[in-house]
């Protein structure tokens, strides 16, 4: 059968001599590298105490965000749930009550959202896929547990607080920054930068 590429080669099987059958020789030079390395730099840390600095754009725990004035920015459109490639976001919508304009940005919006922390392989397909700009990554690390259950985060656990909003500022590049400024995406912004938008384009 003809080969797929000129890249073969004969390999000739070698008799080894008297001196390789001993392994001496293969055996003092594993040790050899084995004590230069008692010699170099260590590059392991003892953490908890010492801690390895993380990547400004480290994708660790997620987050779902608020906007300005505190509502929840996810609307459930699931664009998220269906970029995952691992498929370990669930989310159920539901319809916003009239009152509650400051609790939930959209008319719909997400009753229930979850993350399957042993599924996720946190690529940030996710965060790529929102166009609310509702979930992200942070640099925060995901915690040890012992039951499995555990892992899969609900929004008691993935939307911030509106006492400490969780900063995204290592993460807004200068691209994300001008996006935000062009007047066509402004179904990114808060109901009332789009109040002023349509009035001035009345």
């Amino acid at each position: 059968m003809q080969a797929l590429t000129n890249r073969s080669k004969v390999v000739a099987k070698k008799e080894m001599t008297f001196i390789e059958k001993l392994y001496l020789p293969a055996i003092f030079s594993g040790m050899i590298i084995t004590f230069k390395h008692f010699f170099r730099r260590k590059p392991t840390i003892k953490y908890p105490e010492q801690i390895r600095p993380f990547s400004g754009v480290y994708r660790g725990q997620h987050v779902l965000k608020r906007d300005e004035i505190g509502a929840e920015r996810c609307t459930a459109c699931g664009l998220c749930a269906v970029a995952c490639p691992a498929e370990a976001i669930t989310m159920t919508s539901a319809e916003r009550k009239p009152g509650e304009e400051g609790l939930y940005r959209e008319e719909k919006y997400a009753a229930t959202y979850e993350i399957n922390m042993l599924r996720c392989i946190f690529c940030g397909d996710c965060e790529d896929a929102c166009p609310k700009e509702a979930i992200f990554l942070t640099d925060r690390k995901v915690d040890s547990l012992y039951t499995r259950k555990e892992f899969v985060y609900g929004k008691n656990i993935l939307v911030e607080s509106k006492e400490n909003p969780i900063s995204l500022v290592k993460r807004q590049t200068p691209q994300v920054k001008e996006f935000k400024h062009h007047v066509e995406f402004a179904h990114n912004q808060t109901y009332d930068k789009q109040k002023k938008v349509k009035n001035s384009s009345h």
